[in-house]
This record gives C-alpha cells, sequence and structure tokens, in this order.
C-alpha cells in the first residue's frame, strides 16, 4: 500500500482540500488582506487546478455546494465567506478585489472562475434574497474589471430562474453595481461582444417579454440608462428586419404600391421618423442589385437602377430634413463605394429631375448640410449645377416682380 504525506493528501482528496482552505479562512477571519495573502500562499502547496471548483464555493458560500444551491451539511464550512459579509457595495469591492488578486497570481484559474459565478447564477433559487443580493453586487463588479466576460448572463435566461422573477430582481443589482463602476457604454460594449446586448428581454417570462414591461421595470428600479438602451436595441433590431423584408420584397420585384403601404404601416408600427426611414430605404435600393465593378460602367448603370427607384425614394422625401439626410447618405455612399465617385452628381441631377430632391435641399446640403467625406470632390462636381440652379431661381424672382 503505498503511504501519503499530508501534503500529498491534501493534493488528491477534495475533503481534504476542503478542510485546509476553511481552516486558513477562520483563521484569517475578516480581514480580506489576509484572505488574500493566505490564497496567495496555499496555491503553491495544494491544488488549486483541480479542486477550482470546491476553493470558488468556499470563497462564496463558505462550503462545498451541492446541486441546487446548498451546502453540503456533512463537510465542513466557514463561517467567513462572500454570503456571510456585510451587504453593501464596498464590502463586495473588496471581495472582488481578492477574487482579482488570486486570479492574476494563478491565470489558470481564470475559466474554472468564469464557469463558477456561471453556475451560482443557476443557483440563486437555493440562496437567500441578501445572499443573491451580494452575489449579483459582486457580478457586477467583476463585469466592470474585466475579471469575467457579459456571457455570464446567459445562466440568468434559464426558465428555472425567470419564472419567478429571480432573474430579473438579480439583474438589477447585477447592473446597478456595474454601472456605478463604468457606465452604461462600457456595459453596452461588454454585452455586445458576447451577442447578450439583443438578449435582455429574456430575463422575464414570456408573457412579459416587452420593451414596456423591461422599461417600466428598469425605469421603476432606477436603472433608466438601461431601459434606454434595451428601447434603442429593440429599434435597431426592428430596423433590421424591416430593412431584410423591404429587400426580399425588392427582389421579388413587388410593384412600389405595395412596398410603400408596408413601409407606411411599419412606420407607425415602430414610430420610425421619415428622416430615419429614408435612410433605410436608400440603403435597400443601393443593395438589390449587383454593381459593375469599372467605374465607367458603374455610373452609367446607378443612373439607370435609382431610375426605376425614384417613385419609392420620392415617397419618403416629402419634408426638407428627408432630402437632406438622402443627400448627405448619397454622399457617404459614393465616398464609402469608391467606384461611384463619379457618378455624384449625375445621381444627385436624375433626382433633381425625378422630383426626389428639391432645390432647396441640394443648395442648402452645399452651403452648409454637407460632410467632411469627399466634400472637396463631391463639391467641385456640383459646382456648376448649383450656379445653374441659383440663376434659375434668381430668373425665376425676377420674373416674379416683373408680373407685380
Amino acid at each position: 500500500m503505498t503511504c501519503f504525506s499530508t501534503d500529498e493528501k491534501e493534493r488528491f482528496d477534495p475533503t481534504q482540500f476542503q478542510e485546509s482552505i476553511v481552516q486558513g479562512l477562520n483563521q484569517t477571519g475578516s480581514d480580506l488582506e489576509a484572505v488574500a495573502k493566505f490564497l496567495d500562499a496555499s496555491g503553491a502547496k495544494l491544488d488549486y487546478r483541480r479542486y477550482a471548483e470546491t476553493l470558488f464555493d468556499i470563497l462564496v458560500a463558505g462550503g462545498m455546494l451541492a446541486p441546487g444551491g446548498s451546502i453540503s451539511d456533512d463537510l465542513t464550512r466557514t463561517e467567513f465567506c462572500l454570503f456571510t459579509a456585510q451587504e453593501d457595495l464596498e464590502t463586495m469591492q473588496a471581495y472582488a478585489q481578492v477574487f482579482n488578486k488570486l486570479i492574476r497570481r494563478y491565470k489558470y484559474l481564470e475559466k474554472g472562475f468564469e464557469e463558477e459565478i456561471k453556475k451560482l447564477l443557476l443557483f440563486l433559487k437555493g440562496f437567500t434574497e441578501s445572499e443573491r443580493n451580494k452575489l449579483a453586487m459582486l457580478t457586477g463588479i467583476l463585469l466592470a474589471n474585466g475579471n469575467i466576460s457579459a456571457a455570464v448572463i446567459g445562466s440568468l435566461f434559464n426558465e428555472n430562474v425567470v419564472k419567478e422573477g429571480v432573474s430579473a430582481a438579480f439583474a438589477v443589482k447585477l447592473f446597478k453595481s456595474w454601472i456605478y463602476e463604468r457606465d452604461i457604454n462600457a456595459v453596452a460594449v461588454a454585452l455586445r461582444k458576447v451577442s447578450m446586448d439583443n438578449r435582455l428581454m429574456e430575463l422575464f417570462p414570456a408573457n412579459k417579454r416587452s420593451c414596456e414591461h423591461f422599461s417600466k421595470y428598469f425605469t421603476d428600479a432606477g436603472l433608466k440608462e438601461l431601459s434606454d438602451f434595451a428601447r434603442n436595441q429593440e429599434a435597431i433590431g426592428s430596423r433590421k428586419e424591416l430593412q431584410k423584408e423591404l429587400q426580399e420584397m425588392m427582389a421579388r420585384g413587388d410593384n412600389f404600391k405595395d412596398i410603400i403601404a408596408y413601409v407606411r404601416e411599419e412606420m407607425k408600427k415602430t414610430s420610425i421618423s421619415e428622416q430615419l426611414m429614408i435612410g433605410i430605404v436608400w440603403s435597400s435600393v443601393m443593395s438589390c442589385v449587383e454593381w459593375n465593378k469599372k467605374e465607367e460602367l458603374v455610373c452609367e448603370q446607378s443612373i439607370k437602377h435609382l431610375k426605376q427607384y425614384s417613385p419609392l425614394l420620392k415617397a419618403f422625401t416629402s419634408q426638407g430634413a428627408s432630402e437632406i439626410i438622402l443627400l448627405v447618405k448619397i454622399q457617404e455612399y459614393c465616398y464609402d463605394n469608391i467606384h461611384f465617385m463619379k457618378a455624384f452628381q449625375k445621381i444627385v441631377v436624375l433626382l433633381y429631375k425625378a422630383d426626389v430632391l428639391s432645390e432647396e435641399a441640394i443648395l442648402k446640403w452645399y452651403a452648409e448640410a454637407h460632410v467632411a467625406k469627399g466634400k472637396s470632390v463631391f463639391l467641385e462636381q456640383m459646382k456648376k449645377f448649383v450656379e445653374w440652379l441659383k440663376n434659375a431661381e434668381e430668373e425665376s424672382e425676377s420674373e416674379d416682380e416683373e408680373e407685380n
């Protein structure tokens, strides 16, 4: 029979490992500086790599967790852990530092730590409200510090924790501490990085999964910036769906009357302004054709294509502001797609003749409403036409005066 030294036993026996950690934590007590030092030193003789889950269970809950979140009563536990700490942001920040130091010292614990947080979020129903609040604050701080990725939020979409409102209540505390540490823009970037930005509605049961409910819930909880973010995300999602449907209708060759009716109905439903809509229509019109790669041919092709679709563009430029938006969109498109650089003036003249763009809008764009992209090239292209427009305007004015 092989004999093991005490150290070797600790390395290969989770019970021994737990006893060693619990004993150390009982000695260091609530002094988190001492806890961090103890954990740093213990990594040299204890197998953190193998028993990462046990280690994190003890630091959070005081002992090893059984499935569902209850403590295995027959095993040693400590009263010095996250769940027994004071329920305030300052204490949670101090605990976040303990985890931060531990993971920086033992980099291989990073993945296991993120898995632990995911697991703990699935066990929320097994914890008390106070324990959930502390875990939520800690998770928000860890997300703000970049110790874990926003992918952990996926655990909150589990039906088991969603249905009784546990996920939503937890999310309030989590986002409050996250936004407090950083800001809503940093939160948005982190959520987008792991495709969680469009899934926040899943914090609620299916029958409450609406933007109105989400907005009211989080605004009432003091998180208006999160409500605004979710509304914005839904609007972006609606616009993408609308553009996709628009492109499919064009590809099928649906008549303009039907397309215009569909778009106007969507504008009513989603409160999209005409200024926003003309940008979507322009993008859809320009992406429903395979463009020639040769500059001299693409100009002719674009004129032919836009002549065909001008009634559609006209339907959504009834306001001067919409015409300006369209002109800027054309400018940006011709700049971003280099083969169109020489086509800009021809496109604008075509749309002027088709009554899509007015002389007022063109003159205003030329004088002040243009953007920086390709500005000098496009203003030069437009110079003669703008002069012609101004002369025509002056002649018209003088004729009016003579008549009077």
